[in-house]
């Protein structure tokens, strides 16, 4: 039986010149970034993979344990397809991904841009008072970290609703709510090992690549601590917060975080 922590990833691979990657958030596939890889690959060359068991690629297999560092290689892998250092973009979880790729690929990395990216740890070390007091208000729904139920209904209603605010699983069309449950399981495998993740903010001194922070208005507490601790870590660092978003702002906010993204990579691009 092959690996499948080892399978080729499906990547969206359009356009030409300086490339960018785009690392799609939990539950979701590489068409989140449709409309800013649409953008982009008029003088870039745009690679959205789709992670571990999303979209085009295999399922994970749902007794397989599984830690995001196996994203982080596989997405390395699509890396060593490219030439030259690339732009990382990441949402969420793609933005732990994009985070740790930066800070082991570190010569690969031409410039950071990360909306909401789940780098727990870095509330840990130093102690983050307001963000671990947030988490803890999510660990703190016994079904968060029942093994048994970790990915179906239940679960999957607490994980949305604490990323976007009570009702938000039972307002998605029955459509979405079948998508997420159909990776259901990968994604608490993904929380799960993000949620021991003891990364803290000093990791991320040596991170010279130029970042943009982006979180919404209205993200988590712990996800918009999480930007500022990094605003504060990282040598190069803008933190932007945009006006009446929430955690899927790209989505939900596209233009605005479509358009600040873009300006951050031609103004890196010009730079050089």
């Amino acid at each position: 039986m092959n690996d499948p922590a080892n399978v080729s990833l499906f990547v969206d691979d359009r356009g030409a010149g300086t490339p960018v990657v785009l690392l799609h958030s939990g539950g979701m596939s590489s068409r989140q970034w449709r409309s800013l890889a649409e953008r982009l690959a008029a003088n870039h060359r745009v690679l959205a993979p789709d992670l571990l068991g999303s979209g085009k690629n295999p399922p994970w297999p749902g007794d397989l344990p599984f830690g995001y560092e196996l994203d982080v290689a596989a997405v390395a892998r699509v890396l060593d397809r490219v030439d030259g250092a690339v732009h990382l973009v990441g949402h969420s979880y793609g933005g732990l991904v994009a985070l740790t790729l930066a800070r082991t690929h570190p010569r690969r990395v031409r410039s950071i841009a990360l909306y909401d990216p789940v780098a727990f740890g870095v509330l840990r070390d130093p102690a983050d008072p307001a963000g671990l007091a947030d988490l803890a208000r999510a660990g703190a729904q016994p079904v968060f970290t029942d093994e048994a139920r970790g990915g179906g209904e239940d679960w999957m209603e607490a994980f949305v609703d604490y990323w976007n605010g009570p009702g938000a699983w039972r307002a998605l069309p029955a459509t979405s709510r079948e998508q997420f449950l159909r990776v259901g399981r990968k994604v608490f495998r993904e929380v799960m090992s993000l949620m021991h993740d003891r990364t803290g903010a000093a990791a991320y001194a040596g991170l010279a690549a130029p970042a943009l922070l982006l979180s919404g208005e209205r993200s988590p507490t712990a996800a918009q601590r999480v930007t500022a601790v990094l605003a504060g870590a990282l040598p190069d660092a803008r933190r932007e917060v945009i006006p009446g978003a929430g955690h899927m702002g790209p989505l939900t906010h596209g233009a605005m975080v479509d358009a600040l993204i873009a300006r951050h990579i031609d103004a890196v691009d010009e730079a050089a």
